[in-house]
């Protein structure tokens, strides 16, 4: 697939992202955002992301972001980063529909493809790997490559997780070459936390549960404790990675409260229970070892609902 070839063949073009946009989903959008606009020439491109978490504001045109549809635009290509489906897209689905051409990259396994065109490859680690593939290196710079490689360590956890593979650090690699300092993009963007984020990942911890023989690990944060520490979703951001390290844990559990019992859950595996096919009967997807969805109930009932499909797997 040439991008580039097909963002000229068209007059407008799109970018979009999943709702509740990561460090992939950002890094994607913003480096395929900059390298068609400084690639092509008399083209109007948009991106469209609902806010960029604070940490990745520094990244090229991430004050270009639109965070709300406009209303009257049909665009002649719409790209989908990111997302295992149209509805993923949140508020930009309807742009997505109403484009004469769409394109679809992603790697999450439950993927069935929703545009014109798809790339999917559940064995890449990220959607930022995809895009580097399908980038011409020779037309790449440094805010491209500072994007792109943002997307690969959120996604690898910093080449830590299993999705990591020779061709993920061979794209980094090349990425790094730019020039940009990369130790302290991890250091501010994966690892930096801020006080009150250090404090509910505290809470989190001493009051999750572990049951299921010590295979499994629990932790719920509600609406009423986001409030009092003035947190929001992406607050919460690296909770779930700290449960699944706890040793013994097969299977971690994380849920945050949204509204009245309404639970995003985010899931981790050490690899014996396929988190994905879980979610996926919950209406949500991801992949083998990370995936989510968002479930309704009281905490106890997503809990049970859950451990009930963990644990037919581990036996």
């Amino acid at each position: 697939m040439d991008l580039l070839k097909l963002a000229e063949e068209a007059t407008t073009v799109a970018i979009g992202g999943h709702v509740r946009p990561d460090g992939d989903c950002v890094g994607s959008c913003l480096g395929l955002y900059n390298y068609l606009k400084e690639n092509t020439k008399d083209k109007q491109i948009d991106v469209y992301l609902e806010t960029v978490p604070a940490s990745f504001s520094f990244l090229k045109n991430s004050d270009q972001v639109l965070t709300e549809a406009k209303q009257t635009m049909s665009y002649d290509l719409f790209i989908a980063l990111d997302c295992g489906g149209r509805e993923r897209l949140g508020f930009s689905e309807e742009l997505f529909l109403s484009a004469k051409h769409t394109v679809n990259i992603d790697h999450h396994i439950s993927n069935m493809g929703c545009g014109d065109v798809n790339y999917l490859r559940a064995d890449a680690s990220s959607a930022s790997e995809l895009v580097f593939e399908l980038l011409d290196e020779e037309k790449l710079d440094e805010e491209i490559a500072k994007a792109l490689y943002i997307g690969i360590i959120h996604d690898t956890g910093v080449f830590q997780y299993s999705n990591t593979s020779p061709a993920t650090l061979q794209a980094a690699s090349k990425l790094i070459t730019f020039g940009f300092n990369f130790p302290e993009i991890i250091e501010s963007t994966f690892y930096e936390k801020t006080f009150v984020q250090n404090q509910i990942l505290g809470r989190s911890l001493l009051e999750s549960i572990l049951f299921m023989d010590g295979k499994c690990i629990a932790a719920v944060i509600s609406k009423k404790m986001m409030d009092f520490y003035g947190v929001g979703g992406k607050d919460l951001d690296g909770i779930i990675n700290q449960l699944r390290n706890t040793k013994g844990v097969e299977c971690a559990i994380f849920l945050y409260e949204l509204e009245t019992l309404t639970y995003k859950v985010s899931m981790r595996s050490g690899g014996g229970v396929d988190v994905a096919k879980i979610a996926q009967l919950f209406g949500g997807g991801g992949h083998v070892r990370a995936a989510g969805c968002t479930m309704k109930g009281t905490p106890h009932d997503v809990i049970n609902n859950l451990s009930a499909q963990i644990e037919s797997q581990l036996k």
